[in-house]
């Protein structure tokens, strides 16, 4: 297992559609009301109130399949910069008419700061589990 990336993916009993709604929601994995759409280089905040706030910028939309987001996981509250970010990309894939595989890589861990980068991958390996549970049940409603 890499100690710069983590990739998670779930299949997920709902069509492409209602998950690309919900994954280009900026955010989405972290905050407590996630909203927006998300538009290629532009930023917004999220807000958690057990982690604090979070800027998270949009770097990448391909409709319908891919959608890419830049956060400081390690370093809540803080502007995002050149080396406190990690890449969260979502990729998606129709299986039949009504599932939809979500594939998750968050990488960029070993270029933050020495302990920041062992530490938030440990933290955001749990964290994609749990988050991947509660979007697979969101999506499915």
């Amino acid at each position: 297992m890499s100690e710069d990336r983590i990739e998670r993916e779930t299949l997920i009993q709902a069509s492409l559609e209602r998950v690309w709604s919900l994954v280009t929601e900026p955010g989405f994995w972290v905050a407590d009301k996630p909203g927006g759409v998300a538009v290629e280089g532009e930023s917004t905040v999220a807000s958690n109130a057990q982690y604090g706030d979070f800027p998270v910028l949009v770097e990448k939309v391909r409709p319908q399949t891919y959608v890419a987001y830049r956060w400081a996981s390690a370093f809540a509250g803080q502007p995002l910069t050149d080396d406190n970010t990690t890449l969260i990309e979502f990729t998606l894939i129709p299986e039949g008419e009504r599932s939809t595989r979500l594939r998750v890589v968050e990488s960029g861990f070993t270029a933050l700061p020495a302990g920041a980068g062992a530490q938030a991958h440990k933290d955001n390996s749990g964290g994609w589990v749990e988050v991947l549970d509660g979007f697979t049940k969101r999506a499915e409603q």
